[in-house]
């Protein structure tokens, strides 16, 4: 069953550091953990993974101690319920923008009584040989919901997104939300920063964590200390290419 360590790190005050996945490769996700971040979002979303390809990549996190998180493309009733019985310890849902979404979501990735998820006994229900009894009040409280706010919409909305207990991360994505705003690719412009501090406000109001999007470890370390707790650093790709660039730059120069 889902042990999430987030839902610790959150409860002590403190902050999470993590990174995208796109790459189908469990090694990478070993690597991640190895080099000392706290988490992973398997990107769903954006890149080639599914709901099948990332079994493995959950499994090679839960290895190495790091929390799995799944960015899913939609929120489709089919889509969460197969990302979370194949063990994701939370989703992280695109374009939340109201509260009947957020709902929604809460209502598809819970059980009884929160929500209404299909039940069966997946690998997330240890293949049917944990304890039943007590399974499905602890998945309801272990798996992590994260909205994404992303769209002007969604800004409008926060107070009442925020409400809903079952909400635990409002996380700011800065590219999307400066598309959103007509400054496309501006992520340092001074309507996202403004964007942020509202994100934060309002979780900090409802006792959520706010999560934000970080070109680097220096900014992930400034959003840290403004109060930001789920913090993402790049892309496995962007990390990996970021890396090599260095090396050879160093070496022509």
């Amino acid at each position: 069953m889902v042990h999430n360590k987030l839902k610790k790190i959150f409860a002590q005050g403190e902050a999470a550091l993590g990174t995208f996945v796109n790459w189908n490769v469990p090694d990478v996700v070993e690597i991640i953990a190895l080099a000392g971040f706290d988490f992973v979002v398997l990107d769903n979303e954006h890149g080639p993974l599914t709901h099948s390809s990332s079994q493995d990549l959950i499994r090679a996190a839960e290895l190495r101690g790091i929390t799995p998180i799944v960015r899913i493309p939609n929120t489709f009733e089919s889509t969460i319920l197969h990302t979370l019985d194949v063990g994701a310890h939370g989703i992280q849902a695109p374009q939340v923008n109201d509260a009947e979404t957020a709902q929604d979501i809460v209502r598809r990735a819970k059980y009884k009584p929160a929500g209404s998820r299909g039940v069966a006994f997946p690998r997330s229900a240890d293949f049917g040989m944990t304890d039943l009894s007590k399974y499905f009040e602890y998945e309801n409280s272990q798996v992590m919901i994260i909205t994404h706010c992303e769209n002007t919409a969604c800004l409008e909305n926060l107070d009442a997104i925020c409400r809903i207990p079952e909400i635990d991360v409002i996380f700011l994505g800065p590219y999307d939300m400066s598309q959103s705003m007509g400054i496309t690719g501006q992520v340092n412009h001074p309507l996202i920063q403004e964007a942020a501090q509202k994100v934060l406000g309002a979780a900090k109001k409802y006792g959520k964590a706010a999560g934000i999007f970080a070109g680097s470890g220096e900014a992930a370390k400034d959003f840290a200390k403004q109060g930001f707790q789920y913090i993402t650093v790049g892309t496995d790709a962007v990390l990996f290419g970021d890396r090599c660039r260095q090396i050879t730059e160093a070496f022509r120069k």
